[in-house]
């Protein structure tokens, strides 16, 4: 293996040499108790991601941070969140505004709107750092899309008291120093060049130019100052600027291209953090001044403060009397009032009692049941020996809950060494019997709810940030708790959507317009409506669900529907499918169609792994609007705080190039618990999606109701924080 080093070059890899060799002699000096310090080195760099000022590291987050970070320099701005997903995994989303460049090719399309580009980053730690060894990650920079900023590096981070070392080699445009000669090249002369361009229509992961092309030892050193808000960092970039983008020259001020001017290779900058927030200011390329900020918090720990009654504390003395002395009346309200279960029917028996009911307020499956059995063993005499909580959805029954009486009571009183509610119970299938004894009295009347939304978009022709907010007004009639008629209309408050002028490109597609007339639906219309339709839905067998609908079933479709779902207690495997026959609604009214007719549907595999906690694997498998075929991957995680982050994909036989720019349909979303921002429990939550952009091809319809959500309480984890 040969490297192409120059003397200059050769002092730099010594130093750093020597820098990593005396991080473990100094470490091997320390106790080990001296040697747990928390890692330094955990703030962002410009790109968004952990790192120094350009040089991404090997250091990850803490699991469930999420910071949403803006920087600027002379001709970048990026608008970045940085998600540790798992603590071995994490991801950056960024926006780059290249201040020099229009937003197209076309001075007349693009008016006043700089370019925008999206990114994609990723970050895999292979080894944790340990009192010998450094930590080692793998990371991807910018790997779907233009490319604009796509590299790949392998890193190391030791380290050493108050101070963080970073070594690491780059590819891509971490690599265009080419200070190094790519290893790879000699094992397999494909190595060598990296391809130029881009695949498709963008937005494809080029595989094929990985670890391709130039390569650079790159990294630096942050320390800790003995103030505490404050870290130094001083790094050697890998970039040598003469591809970026930005080098192709000032277009909005008619300059003649040119490469970004490096006037030095050594980047210095400081960190500031106070509250939740972190100031950065550096110095790059030996002419460049930068600065930026962002802000902290961590999806697993993030809280509202409740004003909620405490659970209800047991009576020291035995509740000897006949069960038929029991306040009814008041243990109803206090089901409803203090344990959020809305009750709408019960059995007695001379030594049990079964409830069914609807849990709206708190989201936990175990404080729900913890506060209802201390409700129901404070009022109930001693010779009730087994509490079932059955919990419905309308008059169709999901879950059922058995309470051992006498050792849920032990657990509660503390009356043994390690107390464990959870085994004083059992979740299971509803029992016949407990079918046999339901007969609910009130299943018929009307529903009502309302609830607020916000659309947004970002990097459009017209405006960078679009959005459209206001509330959806949704009601109906409930004939018997299975069948019902539903409908939600949308009233537009505030937004700014009548900037929208391009609708549709004058692209040429094979596909049917199913989706990309979307700013015709959703522009100059105050209030629509948004569906209308009959539903009906059941147990039909145990452990599998079944529904049928028909009407105006979102914004674009109207027409009929089936799904069945087949989903056992806890089980983190279910699957079902949906077959529906839609015509395209006009844009135009709310009432009339259009001719585009299609038979769309798809079987459903929902997976939540156990080696991957609190995430849940979906695929959609089918025919989609566009008629097209293909399967659709959706990726989501679940933190301790309800708050889910999601990804998905579409991949179906239709081509890039028939699809358009992006190459394929893919999307983001963030979910978020309505108790997040309530002082009382509640359950439900919003979704905020963002879609880098919306083309026909692997589009599927958006059904107003989804048998895996209604059925939640099926499964005892998203019972707990819920998967939208």
């Amino acid at each position: 293996m040969k490297f192409k080093i120059n003397n200059k070059q050769m002092k730099l890899y010594l130093f750093f040499i020597i820098s990593l060799v005396l991080c473990s002699y100094l470490q091997a000096q320390e106790t080990s108790e001296a040697w747990n310090l928390s890692p330094v080195g955990s703030s962002l760099m410009v790109h968004g991601g952990t790192g120094l000022i350009q040089t991404p590291t090997s250091r990850m987050l803490a699991d469930g941070d999420l910071r949403v970070s803006y920087t600027d320099n002379d001709e970048y701005r990026f608008w970045s969140a940085t998600i540790q997903l798992f603590p071995w995994l994490q991801s950056t989303l960024r926006y780059t505004d290249v201040r020099n460049r229009l937003y197209s090719g076309a001075a007349s399309f693009s008016g006043n709107q700089t370019l925008k580009d999206k990114g994609i980053d990723a970050k895999f730690r292979i080894l944790k750092e340990s009192y010998y060894l450094p930590e080692l990650s793998l990371g991807f920079r910018d790997f779907g899309g233009t490319g604009f900023f796509e590299s790949e590096f392998i890193g190391v981070s030791k380290q050493v008291g108050d101070f963080n070392f970073h070594l690491n080699m780059g590819w891509g445009y971490l690599g265009t120093t080419g200070n190094i000669t790519n290893p790879l090249c000699d094992l397999n002369k494909k190595f060598c060049e990296r391809p130029v361009g881009y695949s498709g229509r963008g937005g494809k992961i080029d595989y094929q130019r990985f670890f391709k092309g130039p390569a650079s030892i790159f990294g630096g050193v942050e320390y800790q100052t003995p103030w505490a808000p404050l870290r130094i960092k001083l790094e050697y970039d890998g970039n040598n600027y003469i591809n970026d983008i930005a080098s192709e020259g000032n277009i909005i001020a008619n300059e003649i291209a040119s490469p970004l001017k490096q006037d030095s290779p050594w980047n210095i900058g400081a960190a500031y953090s106070w509250n939740d927030f972190d100031f950065s200011v550096n110095f790059q390329r030996g002419n460049t001044i930068g600065f930026g900020v962002n802000y902290n918090f961590n999806l697993h720990t993030i809280r509202q403060v409740k004003i909620d009654n405490p659970p209800r504390q047991l009576k020291a003395k035995t509740n000897d009397f006949p069960i038929e002395q029991t306040n009814r009346n008041r243990l109803i309200k206090d089901l409803y009032y203090q344990a959020g279960f809305a009750l709408d029917d019960s059995n007695f028996t001379s030594d049990s009692l079964t409830v069914f009911g609807q849990q709206t307020s708190y989201r936990n499956n175990d404080e729900a049941i913890e506060r209802m059995g201390r409700i129901l063993a404070y009022e109930l005499p001693e010779s009730v020996k087994e509490y079932r909580i059955v919990n419905t959805l309308g008059s169709i029954p999901l879950v059922e809950t058995v309470i051992d009486a006498d050792m849920f009571k032990t657990q509660t009183k503390y009356q043994t060494l390690e107390p464990d509610l959870a085994s004083s119970y059992q979740r299971q299938s509803v029992s016949e019997e407990s079918i046999n004894s339901y007969n609910p009295l009130l299943t018929a009347g009307f529903f009502s709810g309302i609830e607020a939304f916000w659309i947004q978009t970002f990097g459009n022709p017209e405006d960078f940030y679009l959005y459209q907010a206001g509330v959806l007004v949704s009601g109906g009639y409930s004939f018997n708790g299975k069948s019902s008629i539903a409908g939600t209309i949308k009233v537009n408050l505030f937004e700014n959507f009548d900037k929208f002028t391009f609708t549709t490109d004058g692209a040429l597609s094979t596909l049917p317009r199913v989706r990309t007339r979307a700013r015709e639906y959703v522009s100059n219309r105050e209030v629509t409506m948004e569906n209308l339709f009959l539903h009906w839905n059941d147990r039909i067998a145990p452990n599998l669900y079944a529904q049928v609908y028909g009407g105006y079933l979102e914004t674009m479709f109207g027409g009929v529907g089936a799904e069945l779902l087949y989903r056992p207690v806890d089980s983190n495997l279910t699957f079902g499918f949906d077959l529906n026959y839609v015509q395209q609604r006009s844009y135009e009214n709310d009432f009339d169609f259009f001719d585009y007719k299609v038979l769309t549907g798809h079987a459903n595999i929902f997976w939540q792994p156990q080696f991957l906690p609190g995430t849940l694997l979906t695929l959609n498998i089918g025919q989609y609007l566009a008629k097209d075929k293909g399967v659709t991957v959706d990726f989501a995680k679940r933190f301790d705080s309800g708050i889910i982050v999601g990804a998905y994909a579409a991949f179906t036989d239709v081509s890039p190039e028939e699809y358009g720019e992006g190459s394929f349909t893919k999307g983001f979303y963030l979910s978020i618990p309505f108790d997040l921002f309530s002082l009382k429990p509640a359950k439900g939550a919003g979704r905020l999606p963002w879609i880098p952009i919306a083309r026909d091809g692997g589009q599927a319809l958006a059904r107003p109701i989804s048998l895996y959500n209604t059925t939640q309480e099926r499964h005892h984890s998203t019972t707990n924080n819920g998967y939208n």
